[in-house]
């Protein structure tokens, strides 16, 4: 039986959630209007704000206030704007964590089990993620990633991965189903009905846009609220 998550007073798993991303663009009415339009969780994109100081950062996640946020600071190598050194990074994600709800970092990362080590300590979510831009590897090296992710601490594992075929599709569906406490989201205009479905099969965030796409295929929030709101 899965176990009871939650990102701040959100409990996941109970029905679909949305994510949306934000830059240090947003603003405190930006962050509500999304919250009303059915934004679950606020997801504060570090990698991609325009100065990755501490005092920075924790600045812009203030106007996400009073709605669930998760922290990530994106590296490079997985589709992000890090590109500093990892010991930055990690101190960053410490500095964050008192006003974040969760983290997310990735699994293949040097400072994956310190950063999530540091997310629980504090109470707070920690995922995990991997993501592949190129293709959907096997079901059995999808499955090590959840064992890999699962070793390193985490509460949740996030695997994010280039749908071309409706083959990578099922096997996205397949790892998802075998699997507690997983986000699983297939990328690109083949993975579009991931983002729909998947929540139903049991993925604990779906991820949708307001402004700000952060991977290939993400629907606009308003898109995305309308079709969950038909079949879930």
């Amino acid at each position: 039986m899965a176990r009871s998550l939650a990102i701040g007073s959100l409990v996941l798993g109970v029905r679909p959630r949305i994510a949306v991303p934000f830059t240090d663009h947003a603003t405190r009415p930006d962050v509500a209007d999304a919250a009303a339009r059915g934004c679950d969780v606020a997801e504060l994109r570090a990698d991609l704000c325009s100065a990755f100081d501490a005092p920075h950062l924790l600045a812009a996640l203030a106007p996400m206030a009073g709605v669930p946020t998760i922290a990530t600071i994106r590296h490079a190598d997985e589709g992000g704007g890090w590109r500093g050194p990892e010991a930055d990074r990690l101190a960053l994600y410490r500095a964050l964590l008192p006003r974040a709800d969760a983290i997310d970092v990735e699994i293949a990362s040097e400072i994956a089990r310190p950063a999530l080590a540091a997310a629980r300590d504090a109470g707070k979510l920690a995922i995990a993620s991997f993501h592949d831009f190129a293709k959907t590897p096997a079901e059995d090296a999808l499955a090590e990633v959840v064992a890999r992710g699962r070793a390193l601490g985490a509460d949740v594992v996030k695997i994010a991965t280039t749908v071309a075929s409706g083959a990578d599709l099922r096997a996205l569906a397949r790892v998802l189903v075998e699997h507690d406490d997983l986000i699983v989201i297939g990328m690109g205009a083949r993975g579009m009905a991931s983002r729909v479905f998947f929540p139903l099969l049991g993925s604990l965030l779906t991820y949708a846009s307001a402004g700000t796409q952060t991977a290939p295929g993400q629907l606009a929030l308003d898109e995305l609220v309308e079709l969950l709101r038909r079949i879930a």
